[in-house]
């Protein structure tokens, strides 16, 4: 299934092309910000801009020996620039270049993202619509509850994600920024107007307070951002592979032509996608513990959260980006069997409507503790007998001296738990 989806698109973002390409383009604008502020002459700052580009291969040669990625770009494209490299990277630092082109780098993987949440919410909208009057059994403890309907169940998963939506606008708010206050970030070499320009022409915000490098609480909040939104996403798919086991069977996930369930049993259609789901998203979460380990650094910088960020930004956002389109070709092509739905509501021959029978005899006057005992033991002798309740109840001497059988038979009325669903749509937005 994996080779279904679009990886170059977040592919692109984290490719070694881009990365470096970013980079180029910071210390550009950071030559273009000296030039306003008369340090750079204008015919050189065009040089540069005329002249100035980047070998990957040649940074990578340069690399092995300088042992520093940095290093090896500026010098690859100083090579390029020539006379005019006396103005590049001036008093910058590495982090200045790295973090401020990083955070352009999240700002487009979380622009991604947000698209992907934006469809699933558009899939997950139309299906609660649909479905918004399909009456199935509500389950508490996996035990069936009371009656809800299926289009509620994911009207509830899509303001949970409109949750998460509102989740990841600002976690893309809180990295999509960048840095270019000097070593220390005291902007000794540097001036304020410069990281000012910088930022504002990358559509960036201003990391202020920042040491050396952003501090790194930004990261940590927003793949925590992440691995909420694959947890949800976990739930969701969890709840319809309870749903498509056998012996409840009320949704199934869609089944491709030609696909095979098993290699041994011809007839297994399992809930792979959503299986899937679940056990990658344990990945994204993982990766959040990993960012909010990278908070703490020594003084005003280390590089100790470098080579986990490598790993996890990219990985964290592919992988984010990954269930979001497979939850929603989940949502696009689900089964829902509703006949089956009602097969299963009335499993437990009416024992669903226990609570309207024990609020109806307290509201006759028996006390809820004797009331309480009354339906539990006419829910147990129909549950052994394998009797109705309603029939069960129907000859309890309490019951019969308190409820008529009008009184008794609107109690197992569906309507009454189905009523107030319109006005849920409506709080959720989906009215």
């Amino acid at each position: 299934m994996i080779e279904r989806y679009s990886l170059p698109r977040m592919a692109k973002v984290w490719s070694e092309e881009s990365r470096f390409h970013r980079m180029l383009e910071v210390e550009l604008c950071v030559c273009e910000a000296w030039q306003r502020l008369g340090k750079i002459p204008k015919k050189s700052l065009q040089a540069i801009r005329q002249k100035a580009k980047i070998d990957i291969e040649k940074i990578k040669e340069l690399e092995a020996k300088t042992r520093h990625d940095v290093v090896a770009f500026v010098n690859n494209l100083s090579d390029s620039v020539g006379k005019e490299a006396k103005y590049i990277h001036m008093g910058l630092t590495s982090n200045d270049v790295l973090d401020t082109a990083q955070g352009l780098q999240l700002a487009e993987a979380f622009t991604i993202i947000l698209d992907g949440a934006q469809k699933v919410m558009s899939v997950l909208a139309r299906t609660a619509k649909k479905h918004k009057n399909t009456i199935c059994m509500g389950r508490s403890h996996g035990i069936h509850a009371e009656p809800t309907t299926f289009g509620l169940k994911v009207a509830l998963w899509y303001d949970e994600m409109r949750r998460n939506t509102e989740r990841l606008e600002a976690a893309k708010k809180e990295v999509a920024v960048g840095k270019l206050s000097g070593t220390i970030g005291t902007y000794t070499n540097i001036e304020p107007e410069v990281e000012t320009f910088v930022c504002g022409k990358l559509g960036l915000e201003v990391s202020r307070g920042s040491t050396q490098v952003i501090p790194r609480d930004r990261h940590a909040a927003a793949l925590a951002a992440l691995a909420v939104t694959a947890a949800s996403l976990e739930k969701f798919a969890t709840e319809i592979r309870h749903l498509q086991r056998t012996e409840v069977a009320e949704v199934e996930e869609p089944f491709a032509k030609g696909q095979k369930g098993s290699s041994a049993m011809p007839h297994k259609r399992n809930p792979v996608m959503c299986e899937r789901i679940s056990g990658l998203a344990r990945l994204v979460r993982t990766n959040a513990f990993a960012a909010l380990e990278n908070v703490a650094l020594w003084h005003e910088r280390d590089i100790s959260h470098s080579s986990v960020e490598r790993v996890i930004l990219p990985d964290t956002t592919t992988l984010l980006d990954y269930l979001l389109e497979q939850f929603r070709e989940v949502m696009e092509g689900l089964v829902v069997n509703a006949k089956h739905m009602l097969i299963n509501l009335g499993r437990t021959k009416g024992l669903i409507y226990s609570q309207r029978v024990l609020l109806e005899l307290m509201r006759k006057g028996l006390p809820r503790p004797q009331a309480y005992d009354v339906v539990q033991k006419s829910a147990f002798a129909s549950l052994t007998l394998n009797r109705e309740f309603k029939d069960v109840l129907s000859a309890n001497p309490q019951v019969k001296r308190r409820l008529s059988a009008a009184e008794l038979a609107s109690c197992f009325d569906i309507r009454h738990y189905l009523r107030h669903v319109p006005k849920i749509f409506k709080a959720v937005g989906l009215d």
